[in-house]
């Protein structure tokens, strides 16, 4: 008897412990990007950035965010509703996002939600978007995806990462961008440590270009820019060098540029390794849509696989 309630006092300890991780991870990207939202497009601040203001690309007031995170929570409800990654249910929701604000979303994003809207199939409309503009390397598709870690924690990471992302970017690098994240993410809320994560999202990575590049992020700048590529490498960077969840995402806002996606992509990283208890409280109490952030998490969390 004594044995069967310690099993279930450890048992418990542990999911709660975990599902601080879990919960990091949307609360993370969530304050990235609501920090950074303000100096999107921009110079470097110039000062740590540790306060939510007010203002931005898309005047928004203190502790909102952008799409960035509105398109994480519809993958995340996605995930939860359809207990798996289902295209259609997810592409209904990002339609229906991007019609109430259209003016947070990149212009690959955009121009393929545009498409859908006015009845291109669900599976054409990245690659007319690619076609048209000759381009889809951006990182609209690395920004939303740390859901998918939280949920999957076997093959089903890189596979569905790199489905979710050719909805709306035809180039394979965000796709390969996408799954390392999500490996890290995913690796990290179940316990391993950030070392071993990155070293197996590396190993497990099948884009040799961002195999290279990420695999020797010491060894380039990190510039915070609309390529995914860049914008990932900037934030495993700001990760991997900082010690506290403050740092990382503070470190990301300082480079300037792509800040809100960037500092998203490193706050979920971030919140994944710290989890919700290593959040100052006051970032958290003040970030706006707070509850339902925290809800999708719980649920996201307790309906994953694996």
């Amino acid at each position: 008897m004594t044995t069967f309630f310690l099993t279930r006092y450890t048992l418990l300890v542990t999911f709660i412990s975990d599902f601080s991780c879990a919960a990091g991870v949307l609360a993370g990207l969530a304050i990235g990007d609501a920090l950074g939202a303000p100096f999107e497009g921009g110079p470097p601040p110039g000062v740590p950035v540790r306060s939510f203001f007010s203002g931005g690309r898309n005047p928004r007031k203190a502790g909102e965010y952008t799409d960035d995170t509105l398109q994480a929570l519809a993958l995340a409800e996605s995930l939860v509703a359809c207990r798996g990654f289902s295209p259609e249910d997810f592409m209904a929701r990002l339609v229906r996002d991007y019609a109430l604000h259209s003016g947070f979303y990149g212009p690959t994003s955009a121009a393929v939600f545009s498409l859908v809207r006015s009845g291109t199939g669900i599976h054409e409309a990245a690659s007319r978007v690619h076609a048209a503009r000759g381009w889809s390397r951006s990182n609209g598709s690395v920004m939303r995806g740390a859901p998918i870690g939280v949920f999957f924690s076997g093959p089903e990471v890189e596979a569905v990462s790199h489905a979710c992302s050719a909805l709306t970017h035809a180039d394979p690098v965000p796709g390969a961008c996408s799954a390392f994240v999500n490996r890290m993410v995913s690796d990290m809320c179940r316990g391993i440590s950030r070392d071993q994560a990155f070293a197996r999202a590396l190993r497990r990575c099948r884009n040799a270009g961002v195999a290279r590049v990420l695999g020797c992020f010491g060894s380039h700048t990190p510039v915070a820019g609309l390529d995914a590529l860049e914008a990932t490498h900037a934030a495993l960077t700001v990760f991997m060098r900082s010690d506290r969840f403050s740092d990382c995402v503070s470190l990301a806002v300082g480079l300037g540029g792509d800040t809100d996606t960037v500092a998203a992509i490193a706050g979920a990283l971030a919140g994944a390794l710290y989890g919700l208890d290593g959040i100052l409280p006051e970032w958290v109490a003040h970030l706006a849509g707070r509850e339902r952030v925290l809800s999708v998490a719980h649920a996201l969390w307790s309906g994953r696989r694996g």
